[in-house]
């Protein structure tokens, strides 16, 4: 989820560290550690266990609610669909909203955890399928809780509001825009800042990263409907064949790519899908393709899709397809580029330097064009600048094995993903405690 490959985003921040001496580990790390060897591995295990895809999110988020309205947090359901909204309330001063996103994926899980989830679940589209954390989004929600409970814990150390959601179908990108649609910045305080984390697997565990621009892509997600003229397979002449004039158009969209995009300008068009037809003889009269588009800016995203848009037209007009039924081109789902806020994300870096040490903040660097629903929380006419960073997933070891021709990590997404739990949980609830005690530290 994440500037092409190489590309890295070096924080200034740590060439004004570099000469401080590493500093021990905060009290509340070890705490955290505690609840997490208590309770709260137990609580992932419970979450890796039972995924739930977007938008049907309704147990996870009841357990979330329990979880959260344990530490005396107001909490609020069935926001956007089935978000969670608690609010934790500690006197005057700033308002800091914390996200952690809840849903799982349409994926059958082969990682070989003990713990291997074998969900099955309809989603909102009528099919069933099995369901993973394929994503990490089971170590997010747990590390909220732990965050929740450190800071009750520690009220003597900060004023203000925290507000934490636990929001659904990311997954999607579309629970972000559901909750703020459904009053999340005007039924609840409207926070002064917005923090969120994602862990990643080809990072090593006990690490952080965070870029001061551009931490994750935009993605549109779009159907794309080729018609046809239905006919024998033996007889082609007297249709128009779906598949033929959709297989070509699958070809011509990475002409975009290749030959409108400015090379320096980052970009991707992905057909995940392609389904047409019922029988090895028939023509069918249409073909349906399912389109990921990524850009890292915005007149970028713009362009490839309009581009989209034509080329998916004229490529049936080259095949002789009539003016109205030219395939048809939808927009389904899509979020912004995520971007921090460049004089916050330098601020809290060096907090993260302070609290889990200089070798423990690494350089940003974006491998692959992933994107975040987080976007809609810290558009620009909010007003809520945002900090979004990358938590550590992958034992060291492994990654290095990796790189030495060893067994490659799997991605994120892939029927194989595993991170490291507790390190991953207790590194990112650490990391969240020590941003909400510098946002809201006491006069």
């Amino acid at each position: 989820m994440a500037l092409p490959h190489g590309l890295k985003v070096l924080l200034p921040v740590l060439a004004l560290v570099a000469a401080a001496p590493a500093m021990a580990q905060p009290d509340y790390a070890a705490a955290i550690k505690a609840d997490y060897d208590k309770d709260l591995g137990a609580l992932w295990d419970h979450f890796h266990r039972n995924p739930e895809l977007s938008h049907m999110e309704v147990k996870t988020a009841a357990r979330m609610a329990k979880e959260l309205r344990a530490t005396g947090a107001e909490v609020t359901e069935k926001v956007g669909g089935t978000g969670v909204v608690a609010v934790l309330r500690n006197g005057p001063g700033p308002v800091v909203l914390l996200r952690a996103d809840m849903d799982g994926l349409p994926v059958k899980e082969a990682s070989g955890l003990s713990n291997m989830s074998v969900a099955r679940q309809v989603g909102v589209d009528g099919i069933e399928n099995p369901v993973m954390h394929a994503c990490g989004h089971d170590t997010h929600i747990v590390g909220l809780v732990a965050t929740a409970r450190r800071l009750v814990a520690m009220k003597d150390r900060w004023s203000g509001t925290v507000v934490m959601i636990g929001q659904p179908a990311e997954e999607r990108i579309a629970g972000a825009k559901a909750m703020l649609a459904d009053g999340l910045y005007t039924r609840f305080p409207k926070p002064d800042y917005a923090l969120a984390w994602h862990v990643n697997s080809l990072l090593p565990t006990g690490t952080v990263s965070a870029s001061e621009d551009i931490q994750y892509s935009s993605s549109d997600s779009i159907d794309i409907t080729v018609p046809g003229v239905g006919a024998h397979g033996a007889a082609p002449h007297t249709g128009k064949d779906p598949v033929y004039i959709a297989s070509q158009l699958v070809i011509a969209l990475q002409g975009i790519i290749s030959r409108e995009k400015p090379p320096l300008k980052p970009g991707v068009i992905t057909v995940g899908a392609f389904h047409a037809g019922t029988k090895h003889n028939i023509i069918s009269d249409h073909a349906d393709l399912q389109v990921t588009v990524r850009a890292n800016d915005e007149d970028t995203r713009a362009m490839l899709i309009a581009a989209i848009r034509r080329v998916s037209a004229n490529v049936g007009r080259l095949n002789g397809l009539p003016e109205d039924k030219l395939p048809v081109v939808k927009v389904i789902e899509g979020t912004p580029v995520t971007k921090n806020d460049p004089a916050l994300t330098r601020r809290l870096n060096a907090v993260m330097v302070q609290t889990l040490g200089e070798e423990a903040v690494v350089p940003f660097e974006q491998k692959t064009m992933g994107a975040e629903d987080f976007a809609y929380f810290v558009q620009a006419d909010h007003k809520v600048p945002g900090y979004y960073f990358a938590v550590g997933g992958t034992p060291r070891a492994a990654l290095d094995a990796a790189e030495a021709g060893g067994p490659p990590v799997p991605s994120h997404h892939s029927p194989l993903f595993k991170i490291a739990p507790e390190p991953a949980i207790v590194t990112g609830a650490t990391a969240m405690t020590a941003a909400v005690l510098e946002l809201m530290k006491k006069p």
